[in-house]
């Protein structure tokens, strides 16, 4: 009796294995095969000068001398006007809410839906007190060592710049759209875009315009970032998170620290026991959505025992989920984050606080609201003592895009083309973009910058010594050159997506 239960669980573990097995090598890769194309010739020296000189425009957002940053925005479109002059010539310019651009290159073909390509002109300051730490002045455009140097070369002035180099080497090639492109380059984003992008959409839904398409800054080419993936992985966003803080306060009676009231009695204690439920108990979340879409994609290129787990998440999802969990990327990808940011209590140190404040950031994952958050973090304090309300005004998740679109696989197929050592795959974009203003006239927005980022490049953006390769800008306007080119622009080549 026990030989043929032995045998029999023998037997269900070696068909379970064959079953996992077999899902597995189930999953071939799904990455188009496309052939490179030849790599154009591309004036670089002329991308690093434009560069470097649009470096030098000090457009930093939030600044309080309203005067010296519209100085700063002028400058920056002079110095665009003069390297661009077919740009200016053939596109219509127009400037919305002070200094955001949208430049239109109208197509011959009206039935085609018009796309739209996105960067932004403003940049964040320099973090006080961190001057000194720039192994080369934020704002000076230096050109040293095979690299651009200097606030906004990779969020997001690279983009603004190559995108208008490209246009301008297809407008000298003689090559008319057929399908109207937009440009949009805000001058607000970093604050929120409520004053560039927003009215240019606004504008755009008064004209009765409604986009096939975004392509916005984003996720990137990352190399040795994501763990047992030996090539580069371009991650394409399909949305981004929204973003709510809210604020926390506890009262009670004041008094003298010599006579303190009992566990839980004072502001402090209710409110450092409210913080620390919120701490331990995260939102629940799981592989859903981009995340799912990510995996998918990547599991076949993966070493075989990490490509079993992710092709068999009908099994393992629990153990998978246990481990993703651990990495603060890969966690900010399968929920809706919560963050202590901010603390406050007290006068002095024999003083009982009669109010101590905090206050929480969340990441909102697509799916949920900034009204579903503050219901889950209202639950998990579990205390009517203290006051949970918004501070400020946050925004929900983006619309949530698809891999399977016909978008998605022009972008992808142009990265293969242009970087043909990476493998595509979707992604979900953690902080925000000027792209989300766009899902009134939109239903599939992209975020996807055609940068290499290695793991100390991610720490530049709004960080200390802020830096691009002069090979990636040439690299940068060979992919928007293609990208273009396919989607507007040579009816030779093949269906117009």
């Amino acid at each position: 009796m026990i030989k043929r239960l032995a045998l029999g669980l023998l037997g269900v573990i070696v068909l379970l294995a064959l079953v996992l097995v077999g899902n597995t090598l189930r999953q071939g890769s799904r990455q188009q095969s496309v052939a490179p194309v030849p790599k154009l010739a591309v004036d670089q020296a002329r991308v690093v000068e434009t560069m470097a000189a649009a470096v030098r425009a000090k457009t930093v957002s939030g600044l309080l001398d309203p005067a010296g940053t519209a100085a700063a925005f002028d400058a920056l479109h002079g110095l665009l006007k003069v390297r661009y002059p077919r740009v200016h010539d053939a596109l219509e310019r127009e400037a919305v809410g002070g200094h955001s651009l949208l430049f239109t290159w109208k197509g011959s073909d009206p039935q085609l839906a018009p796309v739209a390509l996105l960067a932004h002109q403003d940049v964040v300051p320099i973090a006080p007190g961190t001057e000194t730490l720039w192994k080369r002045p934020p704002f000076a455009g230096v050109v040293e060592d095979g690299f651009v140097w200097g606030r906004g070369t990779l969020d997001d002035k690279s983009n603004l710049v190559t995108q208008l180099e490209a246009v301008e080497m297809l407008l000298e090639a003689g090559v008319k759209p057929r399908r109207t492109v937009y440009f949009v380059f805000g001058h607000d984003e970093e604050v929120g875009g409520r004053n560039g992008a927003a009215k240019i959409v606004e504008l755009l839904g008064q004209r009765g315009v409604k986009l096939a398409w975004v392509l916005d800054e984003g996720l990137a080419i990352t190399e040795g970032v994501m763990p047992g993936v030996a090539q580069p992985v371009a991650l394409v966003g399909l949305a981004e998170k929204g973003s709510v803080s809210l604020k926390l306060v506890a009262t009670a009676p004041p008094g003298h620290s010599s006579m303190p009231p009992g566990p839980g009695g004072s502001a402090v204690g209710m409110l450092a026991a409210a913080l620390a439920r919120l701490d331990l108990q995260p939102l629940p979340g799981g592989i859903q959505g981009a995340a799912a879409e990510m995996f998918e994609a990547v599991a076949p290129e993966l070493p075989f025992g990490q490509r079993l787990a992710l092709s068999n998440l009908w099994l393992t999802r629990p153990l998978v989920e246990q481990m993703l969990a651990k990495g603060a990327a890969t966690n900010a990808m399968m929920r809706t984050t919560t963050a202590l940011t901010m603390l406050n209590a007290g006068i002095k140190e024999n003083v009982l606080p009669g109010r101590a404040e905090a206050v929480v950031n969340f990441r909102i994952l697509p799916g949920e609201t900034t009204d579903s958050v503050l219901a889950a973090v209202k639950r998990i304090v579990a205390d009517e003592r203290i006051d949970v309300t918004p501070l400020g005004t946050g925004f929900n998740p983006s619309k949530l895009s698809t891999s399977r679109s016909p978008a998605f696989q022009l972008i992808e197929r142009t990265v293969r083309e242009v970087f043909p050592d990476a493998i595509v795959a979707p992604g979900l974009m953690l902080a925000g973009s000027d792209a989300r203003h766009f899902d009134g006239i939109t239903d599939q927005s992209f975020r996807f910058m055609p940068i290499r980022f290695n793991g100390a490049d991610l720490q530049r953006p709004h960080g200390t010594d802020e830096r691009i390769a002069v090979d990636q800008l040439a690299d940068m306007v060979r992919f928007y050159h293609r990208l273009l080119l396919s989607a507007a622009g040579n009816p030779s080549e093949g269906k117009q997506p």
